[in-house]
């Protein structure tokens, strides 16, 4: 299906999309290319460089992100988050913001509580089982939950930790959903991002 830029009159959309651990932003990455669609079709993209993506901490992480959710006037404000800043989210979801909600999120390949708990340089990013409970709140629409039963980062599958609570697409085959797994274009993301109603597929 061809993909056509919006036209004039259209919802003004602000899109911010956050990466995850050890993440420069990598110019063949799924969401630089992302970026650069978005960016062309006419809409207003923050994809910001969070900080010391190798060792982060959890505060500065936050306050990028908090900066990052200004609407500027915009009509819909969406949120596509990879890896470790859907860790980040809700971490963001349980203290609170006068920044949420947003219209839309999705979060992709959220890694697990066991991951970040057993990683010396995530630890501040764990959460409590259920913590993810709070997300909800930081949306009007449903969430989006992208993930893969075969995620290394993520035991048991994000599916079945977190899939209670959210809408759920699950990509056969993807891993991570990054790079290592071959994710650089990826047109279901472009999709979902100018249509929610639609679902984020393997292409």
């Amino acid at each position: 299906m061809a993909l056509t830029p919006p036209a004039p009159g259209d919802v003004s959309r602000r899109f911010v999309i956050l990466h995850g651990w050890q993440n420069e932003r990598p110019i063949g990455h799924w969401q630089w290319w992302l970026a650069e669609r978005l960016t062309e079709r006419g809409h207003e993209v923050v994809y910001p460089q969070l900080p010391n993506p190798g060792r982060p901490a959890l505060k500065e992480w936050l306050e990028v992100i908090e900066a990052s959710l200004d609407r500027d006037h915009a009509d819909e404000l969406v949120v596509i988050a990879h890896s470790l800043s859907c860790a980040a989210w809700i971490q963001l979801a349980g203290i609170g913001s006068v920044r949420l909600p947003v219209d839309r999120l999705a979060l992709v390949a959220p890694p697990s509580p066991k991951f970040l708990a057993e990683t010396p340089e995530l630890r501040e990013f764990s959460f409590a089982d259920g913590a993810h409970e709070a997300v909800p709140a930081t949306s009007i629409a449903a969430t989006r939950l992208v993930c893969a039963v075969d995620d290394p980062y993520c035991d048991p599958p994000a599916s079945v930790l977190y899939g209670d609570k959210f809408d759920v697409d699950v990509i056969p085959g993807g891993s991570h959903l990054d790079m290592v797994a071959g994710y650089g274009r990826w047109q279901s993301a472009l999709r979902w991002c100018e249509d929610g109603s639609r679902r984020f597929m393997t292409d």
